[in-house]
């Protein structure tokens, strides 16, 4: 390289992007190795924000001219046009988004692109520019979290009066109905709702304007900026404000727990719909046949997020993994956080939106009535409940209600149920004599507190299965989503 002053061509070129200390190019191999232009050029629009803002502010406290500013609006709106058309050039040799459009500016308006960095580093950019691509994306996936929840809703108020065997440990425990076990995983995506949009506030937060590391000696504004953004606070400490990625990290938690909640509704979905259940359909749109097996459908969609969820719980040990042993401040580490946060959130919009449609249906635009989505056969769900004597805990309840001590009344319980095992029918088709035989206070109202519907309505508690207090719920949730 030679030691006289580089021209403005050259000024455009990686190497001299930061400085003419280095005597030699940068090889290839390493250009590759450290280039993340073609993954983080999807931040582009973050990036211009967050420029023309910082330009803004550069112009109000008199740090660049009117001039420069209204060049640089110019040269971003050229930008913006070249980017949506798909004609920017992307360049390799410029490592990444900002510095890609920090070039391609400087060419369009000349020196007033080069007072665009003014009081600012990469380490600031980046961050701030992270932060508002992520908040955009926390509210995308709000959004498509109560489209399930309605999704969910949807179906279970159909569903009020369908009887589900409920399990523990995959056993039958107790009948519920169809519709409070769907608002179960209602009440999973609320809190994962809920939890996104608290990830948001510490999303939201500005660290430009600390420059490298230590701040700036020019005089910023820097909450101006944040009110510009949009951004609810300026970080407090520059050191912090470029090194920081909890909330990175804090985002990759709540998007693999609610990673989780769609697991282990996939799992479900994937039992209900076998042979040996037949409690459900999902529409052959969401599922795949076999290669040699033509009776087969496949439940392919919940098992991918089933899958899928091991994907993003491995993003977040991975972002955990980065951070753990990096000294303050900014380390080139750091730009292993974008493939795992960006694939986060690419994968669990697409899991949360394609299981709102697989749920709940879509639209017809021929007829404009909501079409597919599960079909319930309430038939094989009720003949289910009635296995297990999945309603010996009301017998225990009745007798409770007797008098008895409830672990008299269990073993009891226990003792009919040997019985009606025996003989193999269930406990409503013992005989009132037999029943009576374990405790003479039962009477004749027993078989309608042994019957499914009579287990469902006693629940009428706050929370409980009663169908009574699933309307509510459901009135609730309507509520909260419209």
């Amino acid at each position: 390289m030679s030691t006289s002053a580089p021209s403005h061509n050259q000024l455009d070129s990686k190497a001299e992007a930061w400085s003419a200390l280095f005597s030699e190019p940068m090889s290839d191999l390493v250009k590759r190795y450290t280039s993340s232009v073609f993954f983080d050029k999807r931040m582009w629009q973050a990036d211009i924000q967050g420029s023309l803002a910082h330009a803004e502010m550069l112009s109000a406290q008199k740090i660049i001219a009117a001039e420069d500013f209204a060049a640089i609006q110019k040269g971003m709106a050229q930008i913006t046009s070249e980017i949506e058309a798909g004609t920017f050039d992307w360049k390799l040799d410029l490592e990444d988004v900002h510095l890609n459009i920090e070039a391609r500016l400087t060419s369009l308006v000349g020196d007033a692109g080069k007072r665009l960095h003014t009081g600012r580093s990469r380490n600031d950019q980046v961050a701030t520019d992270v932060r508002l691509w992520l908040r955009g994306e926390i509210d995308l996936i709000e959004g498509l979290l109560k489209e399930l929840q309605r999704s969910l809703v949807e179906v279970a108020e159909k569903n009020v009066d369908v009887i589900l065997p409920g399990f523990t440990h995959l056993q039958v425990a107790q009948p519920v109905s169809f519709a409070h076990h769907l608002l179960a995983y209602v009440e999973m995506f609320k809190r994962d709702a809920e939890r996104m949009l608290d990830v948001r506030k510490r999303v939201n937060v500005l660290p430009l304007g600390s420059a490298a590391l230590a701040g700036t000696t020019y005089p910023l504004d820097r909450e101006r900026v944040a009110k510009t953004l949009g951004m609810e606070g300026v970080s407090q400490n520059s050191l912090d404000g470029v090194s920081d990625r909890d909330f990175a990290i804090e985002f990759t938690a709540a998007a693999s727990l609610c990673m989780v909640h769609v697991s282990r509704l996939s799992e479900e979905l994937i039992i209900w719909m076998s042979q040996n259940f037949g409690f459900i359909k999902i529409a052959d749109r969401f599922t795949t046949g076999s290669s040699i097996m033509p009776q087969k459908k496949n439940p392919d969609v919940p098992e991918l997020a089933r899958g899928k969820t091991g994907r993003v719980v491995g993003h977040l040990m991975g972002l955990i993994t980065l951070m753990k042993g990096q000294p303050l401040a900014y380390n080139k580490d750091n730009q292993e956080d974008k493939e795992p946060l960006f694939d986060t959130v690419d994968t669990l919009k697409d899991t949360l939106r394609i299981f709102a449609e697989m749920i709940g249906g879509q639209i017809n635009p021929a007829t404009g009535k909501k079409e597919g989505g599960i079909t319930v056969n309430a038939e094989n769900m009720r003949a289910a409940a009635l296995k297990g004597y999945a309603t010996a805990t009301d017998l225990a309840d009745y007798l409770v209600k007797k008098g008895l001590p409830f672990r008299d009344a269990h073993e009891t319980v226990a003792h009919a149920v040997k019985l009606a095992t025996l003989k193999g029918v269930d406990l409503t088709e013992l005989p009132l004599a037999e029943l009576q035989a374990f405790n003479p206070n039962i009477e004749a109202d027993v078989f309608e507190a042994l019957s499914l519907e009579g287990s469902l309505n006693a629940r009428n508690t706050l929370g409980g299965t009663a169908p009574a207090q699933v309307r509510i719920q459901l009135a609730k949730h309507h509520a909260r989503l419209a």
